[in-house]
């Protein structure tokens, strides 16, 4: 049976913006290795499979190179798909079953999708040697880390923008990637921030939904309120809403469709 297939930017408000994810409707359950074949072929940051599962979807997020365990813009993503298909009525919340737990998302009545995913808040920490070889020259203000990824505060919004990591040894941290942030200056929100993972297939991901659960913590403590907004400075840019919830980050965006087709080869 061919594979319904779609090409959606998320964290976007018009095509080509934001970040791309592939969106694959399963009819079964298939092997880790061929959904990862699939996400190499489709070479985008991330690569959804969706598999119908008792009151949900199970799902599962894929790089070109490897699984990952929590994806914010390919659940939107998905999210997005599934009401656009009419699989999920408008009203319906979307129920995910993943590595990262239950996840659930929603539409705003402005048409916001909101995602409530698990925080990941960051722990102070004295930046190893390999670290400030990536980091360079950079201004640091603050270095933490949770599960999956530093968090580097720099000083100012420009410093972001400019800043360029050495992927190659950030390629042999021990880590899923690098997040860079500063206060927003030029843009309308509250932080700018970028970030690095190429040991997963990602040398600049451009917009990062899993990020923002360490980020949404970070700023909400240091600016002394729950409800935030972040814009990630890449090349094709996104925002992201964000309102922190104790141990759950509530993360939102918007999606636009950009290719709808099949997958003929299985």
């Amino acid at each position: 049976m061919k594979l319904p297939l779609f090409l959606v930017d998320a964290f976007a408000e018009r095509p080509f913006t934001g970040n791309p994810a592939a969106v694959c409707l399963l009819d079964r359950p298939r092997s880790e290795g061929w959904m990862q074949t699939v996400a190499a072929e489709m070479n985008r940051p991330e690569t959804a499979f969706l598999l119908p599962e008792g009151e949900g979807f199970s799902l599962r997020w894929f790089t070109p190179v490897q699984e990952v365990d929590l994806c914010g813009h390919a659940t939107l993503a998905s999210a997005h798909v599934l009401w656009e298909i009419e699989c999920l009525q408008p009203d319906e919340p979307a129920v995910f079953f993943t590595k990262s737990g239950r996840l659930t998302a929603w539409r705003s009545e402005n048409g916001t999708i909101w995602m409530d995913f698990p925080a990941e808040p960051s722990v102070p920490c004295e930046p190893p040697t390999e670290l400030l070889r990536v980091l360079g020259s950079a201004p640091i203000r603050y270095v933490g880390r949770n599960r999956m990824d530093y968090l580097v505060l720099l000083d100012r919004e420009a410093t972001v923008r400019t800043f360029r990591p050495d992927l190659a040894r950030l390629q042999e941290l021990d880590i899923r990637g690098l997040i860079v942030t500063a206060p927003a200056e030029d843009v309308p929100a509250d932080f700018v921030s970028r970030f690095f993972a190429p040991r997963v297939g990602v040398p600049e991901d451009p917009v990062t939904g899993s990020a923002h659960c360490c980020l949404g913590p970070f700023w909400a403590e240091r600016l002394g309120r729950t409800r935030l907004s972040g814009y990630q400075v890449s090349a094709r840019g996104g925002r992201v809403e964000v309102e922190v919830h104790g141990e759950r980050v509530h993360l939102g965006g918007r999606a636009v469709t950009v290719l709808q087709g099949k997958l003929l080869s299985e």
